[in-house]
């Protein structure tokens, strides 16, 4: 599960955010202690706090004083439409400049994608020789 390249303290945070986007972790359900965490990732408590305090500045988890991190009303919310402007970014921006470079218009490439999602199930890769 830890990756190689990418600090742990974030690969902790996105861990948790997966869990909030996913509904593992409901909106004001009780998140893991750093300890919890350090132990399941074998890794430093201090490391873990760090990936916590992120999720706490980033307004995701919030602490309730003696009792531990609790997830924020609107975290999935907020988590949603952050991965939704990213999503946006690093795959649809792209994919409309190739788009662009090869003759294909907005309505083409939804077409594209509507056929190709027709064609698939949600688990299996597209053909796209095909498309």
């Amino acid at each position: 599960m830890i990756e190689e390249g990418k600090p742990l303290f974030v690969q902790i945070a996105e861990q948790v955010e997966d869990s909030v986007v996913d509904g593992t972790l409901a909106e004001e359900a009780q998140a893991p202690s750093t300890n919890e965490l350090a132990a399941f990732y074998r890794i430093n408590p201090a490391t873990a706090a760090k990936g916590v305090n992120m999720l706490v500045t980033k307004g995701v988890l919030y602490k309730r004083r003696g009792i531990g991190m609790f997830v924020s009303p609107g975290a999935r919310a907020l988590l949603l439409q952050e991965r939704r402007e990213a999503f946006a970014l690093r795959y649809v921006q792209p994919l409309l400049a190739e788009a662009r470079k090869i003759g294909l218009g907005p309505d083409d490439v939804a077409e594209l994608v509507r056929a190709g999602a027709a064609r698939t199930e949600p688990s299996t890769p597209p053909d796209w020789k095909t498309a």
